[in-house]
C-alpha cells in the first residue's frame, strides 16, 4: 500500500503524550486546561505546550490541539487572546466545534488549521460541504457509521479538500455526540463544555430483563478492520482516551503501530486481541463498523473487563478463577506501567535551553550570538554602539527586550554581557529587531504574526416588537390546528425520510402553509431523500436542525432557520450561519441562562428564536435501547426496524429519576427527560429580543400531564405573549410536572 494511513493518539497529559510518541503515534490530541472536551482529563497547561510540540517534532509527530466546546460570549475575549498565541507557535491544527469559532479561524486566524470535531456529528455529504466552506482541513465522521457509509463519505469529503479521521478504539457513546444533554440536564454538567459526568453509563434501578447498566455500550475496536478502512479512504485512524494514563496510551499505539505495520508490509495480520485487554477494555465491539448493530453491543458492566476476559480464557468465571485472574491482571498492570514509566523517562517534554552572549564597544554594532543544543548562530544590529549617559544597555534591559524567547520552543537559561562594553546605546526598534530575527530562526523561519484585533460586535437597538408564536407538530391529525390560530405550523420530518417521501411530498403540497421542520440525524439514502424533497417541493422557509439540509437550502436560495439542536450560544456562530449560508434566523440554545442569552449580539436584519415549551431530548441513538430494557424478538437492527417500531418505556436511576425510552414510526431511538421544558419567564425578562417564541406539541410521552387540548394550549400561549397574566398562571396550571433547571443553571 502506497497511502500512509495516520494513527492519531490521546494525550491527556504530558506522560500519556511521551508514551504516545514513544509508541508510534503520526499525531497527537491534547488539550489546554481550558476550553476543551475532556475536562475531566490531566491536560496541559500553554507554558507546557511549546516543549511538547518540540518532542513531537522531532520525532515526526504533529499536535493537534482541542479547543472543541461551545464557547459562550464572555469567554470570547479569552479565546482571542488564546488564539493570537497558538498562531506564533508550531501547533498543527485546531479541533472545533463551535461554528463561532470557525467564523473566528477562518475570518482572522488563517493560518491554524482547522478540524472539525467528532462534537459536530458529521454523517452525510451536505454536512461535509458546509464543513468545507468553513475552511475545514479534516472531519472526524461520527462513530455511529458503518464501513460502506465511512468510503462513500471519504469519497465526497476528497472532492470538497477533506480529510477524514475515525474513532478506531475506545470508548462508544450511546449517542451521536454532540446532541446529548443528559449531563447537562441532570447535573448542570454539559457535554458541550467537556463536562460530561456519563449518567449513561450508571447504574438504573434493575429492568425487566434484569439488567442494571442498561445504556452501557462495549469499547469499540476496529483492530481487526484496518484494511477496509484503508480500502474505504480514510486518512486517519483515532484513539479514544484523553482521560486514560500512559500505560493504556502506550499499549493500545503499539498493538496498532504493530498492526498497521504489518498491514502495510503485507504481512498477515494479528488475529489476536489479548494485549488490548490487558489495559482498561468494557470489552469490544466493532458493530457500528460492521453495521451490526446487535444486543451483543452492550455490557452490564461500566467497569474494567480485563480480569472477566483473562478467567474466560481460563475456562470459566468460578470464583476461584475470577480472583486469580484479578490478581494476574493487577500484576500485569504493574508491569506495563513499570515498562512504560522506563521508556517515556526518555523522552523530555520540556523547552529546550537557549544560551546567549551579548558584546559590543563604542563604534561597533552590538554581537549577540545565540547556542541551542542544534546550533549557534551570530546577529548583529545595522547600527553603531554609541556611549551614552543616558538609557545605556543593561542586563536587565536586554532581558526584557529579549523575553520573547521563552515564548518559542526555547527558553532563555543563561545571558552574559561581560564583553559589552558599559554605557552604549542603540535604538529600541534595533534592539526589537534582533530579537524577531533570533524568534524567525528559532520558529523554524517563520515570522511573529502581530496580534490580531477583531472588531468588537454592536448590539442593534432593540425595536418594540410583538413576538409571534410557532407551533411544532409530528402528526396529520395535528393539521386542522393550522386553520385555528395564526401561529406558524412546523411538521417534523423523520429521520428515515426515503420510506416516507411520497407521503410527506403530498402533505407538503396540500398544505402549502406548513414549514418543513429537518431533524439533526440523515443518514444515507435519508439525507438524499431529504434533499429531494426540498427540491421538489421548494417551500419559502424550512428549519434545519441539520448543517447538511442547510447547506442545500442555501444553494437552492430557500430561506431556512437554524434549529435548536445546533445548539447556537454566540454572536459569532449567528455571523457564521448568516454570512455564509444566508441563514435567515436562528434558535438560541436552551443550555444558557439569562444572562448569557442576554450577552448575545443579534446581527442586523436576523431573526432569534426560542423554546419556551417542549419535551426535552436527551440523546439521540442509532443503537436499540429496548434490548437491555424490555427485549425484543429480534436480535439487532434490521431495515424494517427504524420505519416501523413504535413503541416506548421508561427506566429510572437508582436516585428514582425517569427516563422515557421513545421510538416512533421512522425516526431512531431517543431518550426524554422525565419532565418538559416550560420557561414562560423569558418572554418578559429579555423583552424586544426574539421574534418567535416557539412550542412543541409532539405526541412524546413524558411524567409531564397537558389538562388542556392542543388548540386551547396555544391560545393560552398566544395570550401569554400578550401579556395577559390569567393565561400565564393557566399554563403553569395545566402543564406540569416541568423544570427550567437549564436556564437558572445555564453552562
Amino acid at each position: 500500500m502506497n497511502k500512509k494511513i495516520e494513527l492519531l493518539a490521546p494525550g491527556g497529559d504530558i506522560d500519556s503524550i511521551k508514551a504516545a510518541i514513544a509508541a508510534g503515534a503520526n499525531a497527537i490530541y491534547c488539550g489546554l486546561n481550558k476550553f476543551n472536551a475532556r475536562n475531566r482529563a490531566a491536560n496541559i497547561t500553554f507554558e507546557d505546550l511549546n516543549g511538547i510540540l518540540r518532542l513531537a517534532h522531532k520525532n515526526d509527530c504533529e499536535v493537534f490541539l482541542t479547543l472543541n466546546i461551545i464557547f459562550v460570549e464572555s469567554e470570547i475575549p479569552d479565546l482571542i487572546r488564546l488564539l493570537n498565541k497558538l498562531i506564533n507557535t508550531s501547533i498543527d491544527g485546531v479541533i472545533i466545534q463551535d461554528l463561532g469559532l470557525f467564523y473566528i479561524l477562518s475570518n482572522y486566524f488563517k493560518s491554524l488549521k482547522i478540524h472539525a470535531s467528532t462534537q459536530l456529528t458529521t454523517h452525510n455529504k451536505g454536512q461535509l460541504k458546509f464543513l468545507s466552506k468553513l475552511t475545514a482541513n479534516r472531519v472526524n465522521l461520527s462513530r455511529e457509521l458503518n464501513i460502506k457509509e465511512i468510503n462513500h463519505l471519504s469519497h465526497i469529503a476528497h472532492q470538497n479538500n477533506l480529510l477524514t479521521e475515525v474513532f478506531v478504539h475506545g470508548s462508544y457513546c450511546i449517542s451521536f455526540s454532540g446532541i446529548c444533554y443528559m449531563s447537562s440536564v441532570h447535573g448542570g454538567n454539559s457535554g458541550n463544555r467537556g463536562r460530561c459526568s456519563q449518567p449513561c453509563r450508571e447504574q438504573y434501578i434493575s429492568t425487566p430483563r434484569g439488567i442494571d447498566y442498561p445504556l452501557n455500550l462495549k469499547d469499540n475496536s476496529a483492530y481487526l478492520d484496518l484494511p477496509e478502512l484503508a480500502d474505504a479512504g480514510v486518512d486517519s485512524l483515532k484513539i479514544e482516551g484523553r482521560i486514560k494514563k500512559y500505560p493504556y496510551v502506550y499499549t493500545v499505539v503499539d498493538a496498532y503501530r504493530k498492526q498497521l505495520n504489518k498491514f502495510y508490509q503485507k504481512e498477515k495480520l494479528n488475529r489476536d486481541t489479548s494485549i488490548l485487554y490487558k489495559v482498561f477494555n468494557r470489552d469490544f465491539s466493532d458493530a457500528f463498523l460492521q453495521g451490526n448493530l446487535h444486543k451483543d453491543m452492550f455490557i452490564d458492566n461500566p467497569r474494567n473487563h480485563s480480569a472477566i476476559h483473562l478467567a474466560k480464557q481460563k475456562g470459566s468465571l468460578s470464583e476461584e478463577n475470577l480472583e486469580a485472574a484479578k490478581k494476574e491482571v493487577y500484576e500485569q498492570s504493574m508491569d506495563i506501567s513499570a515498562q512504560v514509566k522506563k521508556i517515556i523517562d526518555q523522552y523530555h517534554a520540556a523547552k529546550a535551553p537557549v544560551e546567549i552572549n551579548v558584546s559590543g564597544q563604542d563604534g561597533l554594532p552590538l554581537k549577540v550570538s545565540v547556542t541551542t543544543p542544534e546550533t549557534t548562530f551570530d546577529l548583529v544590529s545595522d547600527s553603531n554602539l554609541v556611549n551614552t549617559d543616558k538609557q545605556s544597555l543593561d542586563y536587565d534591559g536586554l532581558l526584557k527586550r529579549l523575553k520573547a524567547i521563552n515564548d518559542t520552543e526555547y527558553f532563555i537559561k543563561n545571558m552574559k554581557i561581560g564583553d559589552l562594553q558599559t554605557n552604549l546605546y542603540l535604538p529600541f526598534k534595533e534592539l526589537t529587531a534582533i530579537k524577531n530575527k533570533i524568534v524567525f530562526r528559532l520558529n523554524d523561519s517563520r515570522e511573529i504574526l502581530p496580534p490580531v484585533k477583531i472588531p468588537g460586535l454592536k448590539k442593534q437597538d432593540r425595536k418594540q416588537t410583538k413576538a409571534s408564536l410557532s407551533v411544532l407538530i409530528s402528526s396529520e391529525e395535528d393539521l386542522k390546528l393550522c386553520g385555528e390560530t395564526i401561529a406558524d405550523i412546523y411538521f417534523q420530518i423523520p429521520n428515515s425520510i426515503k420510506d416516507q417521501s411520497k407521503e410527506l411530498m403530498a402533505l407538503f403540497t396540500s398544505n402549502k402553509n406548513i414549514i418543513p421542520w429537518f431533524p439533526t440525524i440523515l443518514i444515507g439514502d435519508d439525507y438524499d431523500a431529504a434533499v429531494n424533497l426540498l427540491r421538489e417541493i421548494q417551500p419559502n422557509l424550512i428549519v434545519s436542525n441539520n448543517t447538511g439540509i442547510a447547506y442545500e437550502a442555501n444553494q437552492l436560495g430557500i430561506d431556512w432557520i437554524a434549529g435548536p439542536q445546533l445548539n447556537i450560544v454566540n454572536s459569532y456562530s449567528l455571523l457564521c450561519l448568516k454570512e455564509n449560508f444566508n441563514c435567515s434566523g436562528s434558535f438560541i440554545s436552551n443550555e444558557i441562562n439569562q444572562q448569557q442569552i442576554r450577552s448575545i449580539k443579534k446581527p442586523k436584519d436576523f431573526k432569534l428564536y426560542y423554546s419556551i415549551y417542549h419535551p426535552m431530548e436527551l440523546m439521540t441513538s442509532r443503537q436499540c435501547l429496548f434490548h437491555q430494557v424490555i427485549g425484543c424478538e429480534k436480535d439487532s437492527i434490521d431495515e424494517n426496524c427504524i420505519p416501523n417500531c413504535d413503541k416506548s418505556v421508561s427506566l429510572s436511576n437508582l436516585k428514582n429519576t425517569s427516563f422515557f425510552i421513545n421510538k416512533t414510526k421512522g425516526n431512531y431511538h431517543k431518550i426524554y427527560n422525565e419532565h418538559h421544558f416550560l420557561n414562560t419567564a423569558i418572554v418578559t425578562d429579555i423583552p424586544d429580543f426574539f421574534s418567535s417564541f416557539f412550542i412543541d406539541l409532539r405526541d412524546v410521552k413524558t411524567e409531564t400531564k397537558m389538562e388542556v387540548d392542543k388548540l386551547e394550549l396555544i391560545k393560552l400561549f398566544e395570550n401569554h405573549l400578550e401579556a395577559d397574566s390569567h393565561s400565564t398562571q393557566q399554563i403553569k396550571k395545566r402543564i406540569h410536572p416541568i423544570t427550567n433547571n437549564q436556564y437558572q443553571k445555564g453552562i
